[in-house]
């Protein structure tokens, strides 16, 4: 049995950087993800002059509930998603002019209904160049709050900036929601702010969110359920057997439910208190599965689909159209790379294991951290697979390629 520590989740301590800022106290995050994302995260609440702390193994963070120190501030968000769509909202809170831009990654990925949220709730917000795109500027005055319309069918991240705000405002929020991708995140977002005192109510499709701002607190960062699906998935494709300890029955993230499918695929699978355990059979069987609430996974399955041994249809993913790069096109190219037939659809993609066993090519990653992890794990059992750009994991994981390096030598061959 090979035990992996894998890092902090990039959702939770995203969400933490974020309450912490806005608290009433100093608050320490324990174990939180040292990445590009979440540095950036970090960087660009300095900026704004939030006093950032770092230790090895701890940030603290001191909280300012009234928003930014500084009167303006031109913060550069990186290739990160959830500082792009978190940090405007946080200052939109508070008083001054602050500008955000991204990389040109980042700034092809749409901010549209979030930034129509903002407006509606009279936050000042104006795109400098393409509309519902970065580079943003707000002329920020605080938020009233009050009720507001949102589509969040593309990425739950709107949702959770919203709720997010909410207590920062002086009235709170009503949130009507038309459409939500990904709603597990969402979850994790209600479950970290009533640690830090929130409650959110849900009245159907309406979330409640009361004023009174956010309580300081010790956090502990859990292990990144996402990353952890390469680990669970290089057990399931090797017959190997894989733990990670602290993403067990009390997780908050929703992309634990990988394992889920990998046990409809063959694999056992065990979860407790103290963490989760996965162990290949040898068989890997086909299916049909809706990724709907768990879409960051789905590269992951599309990795070991053609180990199946019947075709795999993953259905209800379009938003992974709109992530770093369009991930189902991108697993689909790579996969033809190897030699496996794959059909796609506006919001679905098909692979179908053939007679013949892929063959080793270079991966194209688009600059895209889960496509290279994801096909990592093919490269298990695929000799001769190499990558265009492999050290774009440092978004998520910079030492992805020692870590998993290292659980190669403790699988079967």
């Amino acid at each position: 049995m090979t035990v992996v520590d894998i890092p902090g989740s990039k959702s939770v301590t995203a969400r933490a950087l974020f309450l912490a800022a806005a608290a009433d106290g100093v608050t320490t995050l324990r174990r939180p993800l040292r990445s590009d994302d979440t540095e950036g995260f970090a960087e660009g609440l300095t900026r704004l002059g939030y006093r950032v702390g770092k230790t090895p193994d701890a940030w603290q963070i001191d909280g300012r509930p009234q928003g930014p120190a500084v009167a303006e501030a031109d913060v550069y968000c990186r290739d990160g998603a959830t500082t792009a769509r978190f940090l405007p909202t946080l200052a939109a809170a508070g008083h001054g002019s602050f500008r955000f831009d991204a990389s040109p990654q980042m700034r092809r990925r749409p901010l549209g209904p979030l930034s129509r949220a903002l407006r509606d709730l009279g936050v000042d917000l104006r795109h400098e160049e393409a509309e519902g795109h970065h580079p943003l500027r707000i002329e920020a005055s605080g938020v009233e709050g009050g009720e507001v319309v949102l589509d969040a069918g593309q990425s739950s991240q709107y949702l959770t900036a919203l709720l997010l705000l909410g207590p920062l405002t002086r009235k709170g929020l009503r949130i009507r929601v038309t459409d939500l991708v990904s709603a597990p995140y969402v979850e994790i977002t209600v479950a970290m702010m009533r640690t830090f005192g929130v409650e959110v109510r849900r009245e159907g499709t309406v979330y409640v969110v009361p004023p009174g701002g956010y309580t300081a607190t010790i956090y502990d960062i859990e292990p990144d359920a996402s990353t952890a699906s390469y680990f669970f998935a290089a057990a399931a494709a090797t017959g190997g057997e894989v733990t990670v300890p602290g993403l067990g029955t009390g997780a908050l993230q929703g992309d634990l439910g990988f394992v889920d499918v990998l046990r409809r695929m063959g694999a056992e699978v065990t979860t407790d208190a103290q963490g989760t355990r996965v162990r290949g059979t040898g068989e890997l069987r086909g299916l049909t599965v809706n990724m709907r609430d768990i879409s960051d996974t789905m590269p992951t399955l599309a990795a070991i689909a053609p180990f199946a041994s019947g075709p795999v249809r993953i259905e209800d993913v379009g938003n992974t159209r709109v992530k770093e790069c369009d991930r189902l096109e991108a697993c689909a190219e790579n996969l033809r790379r190897l030699g496996v037939e794959v059909a796609t659809g506006p919001d679905w993609i098909e692979i179908r294991p053939g007679s013949e066993a892929p063959v080793g090519a270079e991966i194209k990653s688009y600059g895209d951290h889960r496509v290279v992890m994801s096909f990592a794990v093919t490269g298990l059992r695929v000799p001769g697979i190499s990558f265009d750009d492999p050290g774009c994991v440092r978004k998520t994981f910079p030492g992805f390629h020692e870590a998993f390096g290292a659980l190669r030598g403790q699988l079967p061959g």
